[in-house]
């Protein structure tokens, strides 16, 4: 039986380092995820700060429920990482 992964989107820019330290750490649990850089997407920047009142990143959507910033525990929760 396999379960499907939540649906991940993060929201990026290229000079991020929590942004990218959050992209290895989900490449190493073989997490998949969509990036969408903020910084080419005015759209998407707005739809993230109206979802989170961040304008801040990494902003981290897991089956549509936000986390601002790498917060590595609540990401392991909400994943159900060991």
């Amino acid at each position: 039986m396999t379960t499907t992964q939540p649906k991940v989107i993060i929201f990026t820019t290229p000079t991020c380092s929590f942004c990218n330290t959050a992209k290895r750490y989900f490449r190493e649990k073989k997490i998949r995820f969509k990036d969408i850089d903020v910084s080419r997407d005015r759209r998407a920047a707005m739809d993230m700060q109206r979802r989170t009142g961040s304008t801040g990143v990494p902003v981290i959507l897991i089956n549509n429920r936000p986390i601002v910033g790498f917060d590595k525990p609540k990401i392991n929760k909400m994943l159900n990482i060991k």
